[in-house]
């Protein structure tokens, strides 16, 4: 018998989880989910015959080396901070280890020790990354091989809110980590443009978007992803002229957005002592600081962000109820902290509503002297806030691979992102079986 251990039991893990529950049925496989919170567990595991919950702080270094000595393969979707030390133990022990995750620099390094005890590190095995990977190397590899040349490639993907349930103008809720989304963007977005390096640091990043048409889906806004010089060697486009990788939102989200990022709610960087004692409007008085305008609050903020006091962005800021005397339920936290909390709120997704993800990937090449321009587009929506579309496209591709890895049917070792035929084919051709397909237009 195989044996899995998927450490964290959060948003993203459901549907991971239940997929390898079903083909443990199948293959023989055991699973054990281990969290900090073993009734969150426990409702993952939800009885199945092949498989137990566990607690576990994945901090003690101890009892995590514990657990992982016990199983074959590791799922970590602890937070990306926290890779590192999994990864480490995975060495020591011979185990090997998938995430959704970013591969940090730390992690990359792991491979020339991962390589000669034949460890398989496969990292950014989500959405995006994950899905978007496999789906552009797809269609990458199709063009090359009838002799295409590629001058373009840009690849966006958005976790929104689906039609049917989008009822708040800023026409976007949570379906995966707020705090990720809190903090999107920080640092310097690169990308390549017509063969020149562009750089977008944060300050402008939300006023420097793009705008998109999504096939059936209207004109949506992108905003440039951290560095997508990286993939220009990965995607193996080293003569690439543009390279661009972006996250979708709604028409009117960056805009509002932007105006946080200005008035300072998205820093992790200082705790606000005792900000329960503080109102929203206080919080958002004292981000006015010296101020040489009379009038309220309210107009003194729009006129610090340049904006009216009636317009689009402040109706989302007060929709938000950052003008309130309501007080803050946060001890010492940070601006970016006191943000999560109120959006948290305001931006859940009730019990039936439904999330939707889009994905696009447009190609430019050049084939027998005629200039051609691919469109491949994903459209997915979730059942509810339990079954989401984002949990499966993270969950499911995670899944799919790590049963591959556990029937030794996966040679690629070293810590590696899923670019390689030997892992899209497969993963993708088990996708559609769950509805994941990309829509196709060339012109």
């Amino acid at each position: 018998m195989k044996n899995l251990l998927v450490i964290g039991a959060g948003r993203s893990a459901t549907a991971l989880i239940n997929y390898i529950l079903e083909q443990g049925r199948i293959h023989n496989f055991f699973i054990t989910v281990a969290d900090a919170d073993i009734e969150l567990a426990r409702q993952k595991i939800n009885d199945h015959p092949n498989g137990r919950a566990i607690w576990l702080d994945a901090s003690k270094h101890n009892d995590r080396r514990d657990a992982i000595s016990r199983h074959d393969v590791v799922v970590s979707l602890l937070p990306p901070q926290m890779h590192l030390e999994v990864a480490q133990d995975c060495i020591l022990l011979g185990k090997h280890m998938v995430t959704a995750s970013y591969v940090s620099k730390q992690v990359f390094r792991l491979g020339d020790e991962a390589r000669p005890r034949a460890l398989v590190f496969m990292n950014e095995l989500g959405l995006d990354p994950g899905i978007d990977h496999m789906s552009a190397m797809q269609r990458i590899h199709q063009i090359q091989k009838k002799g295409g040349k590629i001058t373009a490639f840009y690849s966006y993907t958005g976790g929104l809110v689906a039609p049917e349930s989008d009822n708040n103008p800023w026409h976007y809720k949570f379906s995966w980590n707020p705090r990720n989304v809190v903090l999107a963007g920080q640092g310097t977005a690169q990308f390549l443009e017509d063969s020149k390096l562009k750089f977008i640091p944060y300050r402008r990043l939300f006023r420097q978007y793009r705008l998109v048409d999504i096939p059936s889906m209207g004109e949506w806004e992108v905003y440039a992803n951290r560095d997508s010089l990286l993939y220009k060697e990965a995607y193996g486009l080293t003569n690439i002229r543009t390279l661009f990788r972006g996250t979708i939102r709604h028409r009117g989200f960056c805009d509002a957005w932007n105006a946080l990022v200005r008035i300072g709610l998205t820093d992790a960087t200082f705790p606000i002592v005792d900000s329960d004692q503080l109102s929203y409007h206080d919080l958002m008085e004292a981000f006015l600081g010296i101020s040489q305008h009379t009038g309220s609050v309210k107009d003194r903020v729009a006129k610090m962000i340049e904006t009216e006091p009636d317009s689009d962005v402040m109706q989302k800021l007060e929709w938000l109820g950052l003008f309130s005397k309501r007080r803050i339920k946060v001890k010492n936290a940070t601006p970016s902290l006191i943000l999560e909390n109120l959006l948290l709120e305001k931006w859940a997704l009730g019990p039936t509503e439904r999330d939707m993800v889009i994905m696009q990937h447009e190609f430019e090449y050049e084939l027998s002297r005629k200039k051609r321009k691919l469109t491949s587009t994903l459209i997915m929506k979730g059942n509810d806030s339990a079954d989401t579309a984002m949990s499966r496209l993270v969950g499911l591709p995670l899944g799919i691979f790590v049963k591959l890895l556990m029937l030794g049917k996966i040679s690629t070792t070293g810590v590696n992102i899923p670019t390689m035929p030997e892992v899209y084919e497969p993963v993708m051709a088990e996708l559609e079986d769950y509805g994941v397909k990309f829509i196709e237009h060339e012109q």
